[in-house]
């Protein structure tokens, strides 16, 4: 590990990117032309001196997990991102899954949706990040890599996954998402880990297996979704998809239907945020700052 080289590096990415491109608001006053520390370790969710010490060419091996999420606070392209890893001497992380790499351009336009609820899937389902709104709306994903990260795994395994929507809805959805990961599936190739999803939900689902036996197949563009939110209730909203070039990601972002309750249930949802009662707090990992 090369953790000077490491700190350098993070010094110039830092320097080159401006608040405005990661959807900061600057100040009369600002001091350096790019992006402070504090607000790099608050995008990347660690803490401050954890970041610190990391600049200056000191502390222990950032986990995968940590410069995953310098990567996209800093909006480095694949190449950046691979060099980042190896001078932590870390493998970079595959194509696929939870670590997948997140184009800097779908980071730029998910900043810029700060009063939508929007993230950032993988075509299995699994959430790579996402924005206030829609972590408050939408819940935050599962802390977790493997079959479990892909909500479609959850959805026919763990029957608590279901409780976001209306029970009338449960079919719908069902053979939506079967669809949907039928036409990742064969977009994928000869990828094992979607392979051996299928074969599992197969072994573990009665109802996947039926659907999956239809053969049917539909890429889910756009849909109306009822969510069942804790505090405001029921929330009819369009939720919509923008793909990656390869189909691989997509930028999923839900609205309010106009004249609907939820144009005011929206609005109340970026007030209440990501609260609970009760304290909630994650522990924090390898530097990170506590989650809710």
């Amino acid at each position: 590990m090369n953790l000077s080289e490491l700190g350098a590096f993070l010094r110039s990415r830092r320097a080159r990117i401006t608040p405005a491109e990661v959807g900061l608001t600057t100040g009369p006053r600002r001091r350096v032309p790019g992006l402070r520390r504090d607000e790099v370790a608050t995008l990347a969710g660690a803490s401050v001196d954890y970041y610190i010490e990391l600049e200056r060419g000191r502390g222990t091996q950032p986990s995968a997990q940590m410069l995953t999420a310098l990567a996209r606070a800093l909006r480095l392209d694949h190449d950046e991102r691979d060099h980042l890893f190896r001078l932590a001497d870390r493998l970079p992380p595959a194509a696929h899954g939870t670590s997948a790499h997140v184009q800097p351009a779908m980071l730029a336009l998910l900043d810029r949706l700060d009063t939508t609820p929007a993230q950032i899937i993988t075509d299995l389902h699994e959430t790579l990040v996402q924005n206030r709104l829609a972590e408050a709306l939408m819940g935050p994903p599962p802390h977790t890599s493997g079959p479990e990260a892909s909500f479609v795994h959850r959805w026919f395994t763990d029957p608590g996954a279901r409780s976001i929507y209306p029970e009338d809805d449960h079919p719908h959805h069902s053979r939506v998402l079967v669809h949907d990961l039928r036409a990742a599936v064969a977009r994928r190739g000869d990828d094992a880990g979607a392979t051996a999803m299928v074969a599992r939900l197969r072994r573990a689902s009665r109802e996947f297996a039926d659907l999956w036996d239809t053969g049917d197949v539909a890429v889910r563009r756009g849909d109306r979704k009822r969510v069942n939110h804790p505090e405001l209730g029921e929330i009819d909203v369009h939720c919509q998809n923008l793909f990656s070039e390869d189909g691989g990601q997509r930028l999923q972002f839900f609205t309010a239907p106009p004249g609907s309750p939820a144009v005011e249930q929206l609005g109340l949802l970026a007030v209440i945020g990501v609260q609970r009662l009760g304290d909630d707090r994650l522990p924090a990992e390898d530097g990170a700052a506590p989650r809710w």
